[in-house]
């Protein structure tokens, strides 16, 4: 279990993170991407951001190697906001749980049946427990 400080020191990363994208980064390979959490090392020397980033695979890899390519920038941001000896160094991953969890959406919806139907089939067992009582 990582400790309180490791905790703190990666919420504190995220935020900046995230707002360091929202707000000052101006390359136009950075778009449409989310902060979902960040791993902090045990020794607070590394930070793994996980990002979701919305659009093709291309598109993913390119914005991903844009926000790479700007590690420095953010690491100075997040030395500003939290104190330690050292700053962690920032790299990047791609989280895909967002997609993951949209296309479990998709194949749940083909494979259940239709709402209509599935509100009929419990109004059916509700009749039939209480027709059992």
């Amino acid at each position: 279990m990582p400790s309180r400080r490791v905790l703190k020191a990666a919420e504190a990363i995220r935020e900046v993170v995230g707002m360091s994208i929202l707000r000052d980064i101006q390359d136009p390979r950075v778009s449409g991407v989310t902060v979902t959490y960040v791993e902090v090392s045990g020794d607070m020397q590394q930070a793994k951001v996980h990002v979701s980033i919305m659009g093709t695979e291309a598109k993913q890899k390119l914005c991903l190697k844009g926000l790479q390519n700007a590690a420095g920038f953010f690491q100075r941001k997040i030395a500003d906001r939290i104190q330690t000896r050292y700053t962690p160094k920032v790299l990047f991953v791609l989280d895909k749980g967002v997609k993951n969890s949209i296309l479990v959406a998709k194949l749940l919806k083909d494979v259940l049946p239709p709402e209509d139907e599935r509100t009929s089939c419990v109004g059916e067992l509700e009749e039939s427990n209480d027709s059992q009582d």
